[in-house]
C-alpha cells in the first residue's frame, strides 16, 4: 500500500458478501476500508466489519451520512447491497467517486424496484438466456451511471436462487477488480464511457 492509499467507505443493508470479498481481498488493494455504514441494524455486514475490526456503524439520516463520511476522509464509496437511494448531495460531493453492484447486465433488469431477488426472478420469468452483473460509476439516475465493468453467464435452467448465487461469484469478482483499479487510479471517463487504463 502506497502512500496515495484510499480510505473505502463501503454502504450495506443486508448480508454483505460483497463486503466480504472485499475484506478477503484487501491486501491486493492500494485502499484500506475505513468504515462500513448500515441503514439497518440488523445488517450481517456490520458482523462482518466488526470481525474484520473495521467500525461499522448504523446511519439513517442524510445529513449524518455524508458528515461521517467526510470526517473519515473518505475518497471512495461502494455501494455493497445497500437498498436506499443516495441523496443528491452525497452523489454531487463524491461524483465519480461511488461505485455500485448490480446483479445483473445493466441495461437490462434495472432502475426502480430491480434490486435483489426482484431481479432474478425477472430474468427467470423473461426467459433471457443469458445474465450476469456490472459495476458501475452512481449518478442521480438509478442504475445508469457510466458502466466500468460486466461479466456474462448462461442463464441455463437456473431457478431464481440458484442464478442469484451463481450471480454473486460474477459480482464478488468483478466489484474487488473494479475497487482495485479505482484505488490504483485507472479508471477514467470519456465522454460517459470508462476506460481502463493500464
Amino acid at each position: 500500500m502506497n502512500s496515495n492509499s484510499k480510505n473505502i467507505a463501503v454502504l450495506i443493508s443486508g448480508g454483505g458478501t460483497n463486503l466480504q470479498a472485499l475484506i478477503d481481498n484487501e491486501k491486493d488493494i492500494n485502499g484500506k476500508i475505513k468504515i462500513v455504514i448500515s441503514n439497518r441494524e440488523n445488517a450481517f455486514g456490520l458482523v462482518r466489519a466488526r470481525r474484520a475490526s473495521i467500525e461499522g456503524i448504523v446511519i439513517r439520516d442524510d445529513d449524518i451520512l455524508l458528515d461521517t463520511l467526510k470526517d473519515n476522509n473518505i475518497d471512495l464509496i461502494v455501494l455493497a447491497g445497500y437498498l436506499k437511494i443516495l441523496p443528491k448531495s452525497i452523489i454531487r460531493e463524491y461524483e465519480n467517486r461511488i461505485i455500485n453492484i448490480h446483479p445483473s447486465l445493466i441495461p437490462a433488469f434495472c432502475g426502480s424496484g430491480y434490486y435483489g431477488m426482484k431481479v432474478h426472478f425477472a430474468v427467470i420469468d423473461k426467459g433471457v438466456k443469458y445474465s450476469g452483473a456490472t459495476t458501475h460509476f452512481v449518478n442521480e439516475y438509478a442504475d445508469e451511471g457510466p458502466i466500468i465493468m460486466q461479466e456474462s453467464l448462461e442463464v441455463l435452467d437456473s431457478t431464481a436462487e440458484e442464478l442469484q448465487k451463481r450471480v454473486l461469484e460474477i459480482e464478488h469478482k468483478i466489484l474487488v477488480k473494479t475497487v482495485k483499479y479505482f484505488c490504483d487510479d485507472k479508471l477514467k471517463i470519456i465522454n460517459n464511457k470508462v476506460v481502463i487504463g493500464e
